[in-house]
């Protein structure tokens, strides 16, 4: 079985192009490259791959360098299921409408600990939305207009997987009513998440059960790969937090996108530095095969 070692950088200006070389001299290799001097792949026989973690460390070391190894067979995936909050989107949409509400900093450490693992996510996210019962329904409008970005890469990433022919979904321990709108807006085929409940122009500090968690992120990834005939090994998933790690261990490829030590440890790989394209890169694409968003 032949392996294939992706490297990325950040950014075009980052020279990669002597770490890549020098990664191949020393295992004796060919390069394949991605993106000039921001991407590449290099091809490892499998009777070489015992010597690609100690040659990494020594070459790349601490450098802003994020790094996937696996077979080079089966690695373009036909099914992408992506987390909302901190991974398609740079925020936590709770956190900050609470902060519209007054009430950011006690949300915000709630949230934290939730994503470290710390707390259960369902009990603490009944406890985040108890604290927001009678908000005024209109700062969801708010918080989407003034605070919610999507994550640098997320729309080229959705574009090209789909121009491809995969699927893409979102999913997400967060809100509908933020999901239809990332949806739509990045471009995913199906969206899933918790419905927030609202009574008379104002949220109820309630939501709709049963809640949507870790369990059923992966319930969820099992239920859409049935649906389009794929097998696991032809899925790959990316999450940031802890709520994240059943469906990143269950996929056939599951990336912590700058995670919490809990995910990169559920996860095949790790983005730590670079944005949602290096999802793409690690998946064999080349640059000059990225869709344009519309």
């Amino acid at each position: 079985m032949v392996h294939v070692v992706t490297l990325v950088t950040p950014a075009e200006d980052s020279a990669l192009e002597p770490l890549v070389l020098e990664t191949a001299r020393w295992l004796d290799v060919s390069v394949s490259w991605l993106q000039a001097d921001r991407a590449a792949d290099i091809i490892v026989p499998s009777r070489l791959l015992d010597r690609v973690e100690s040659v990494l460390a020594d070459v790349v070391g601490d450098h802003a360098v994020d790094r996937a190894v696996q077979p080079i067979h089966g690695r373009r995936k036909k099914l992408l299921v992506g987390d909302m909050d901190s991974t398609f989107i740079t925020v936590e949409c709770i956190d900050v409408l609470a902060a519209r509400a007054g009430l950011g900093d006690k949300v915000a450490a709630i949230t934290a600990r939730s994503i470290r693992g710390e707390l259960n996510f369902s009990d603490s996210l009944r406890e985040r939305v108890g604290l927001i019962k009678g908000v005024p329904e209109s700062l969801l409008q708010d918080t989407w207009d003034h605070d919610i970005a999507t994550t640098p890469g997320a729309k080229t990433l959705i574009a090209t997987m789909r121009q491809h022919g995969a699927i893409t979904a979102l999913v997400s321990g967060g809100f509908t009513w933020f999901t239809q709108r990332v949806t739509a807006q990045v471009g995913f085929d199906i969206h899933h998440a918790n419905t927030l409940l609202t009574e008379n122009g104002v949220l109820t500090g309630k939501v709709a059960e049963p809640i949507l968690d870790r369990d059923a992120k992966r319930t969820f990834l099992n239920q859409i790969a049935r649906e389009y005939g794929l097998s696991p090994s032809e899925t790959i998933t990316v999450g940031d937090g802890s709520n994240d790690c059943a469906m990143l261990s269950h996929a056939g490829t599951g990336v912590a996108y700058h995670g919490v030590p809990a995910a990169v440890a559920a996860a095949d790989m790790a983005v730590d530095h670079g944005d949602l394209t290096t999802l793409l890169f690690f998946q064999g694409y080349s640059k000059a095969e990225f869709a344009r968003p519309d």
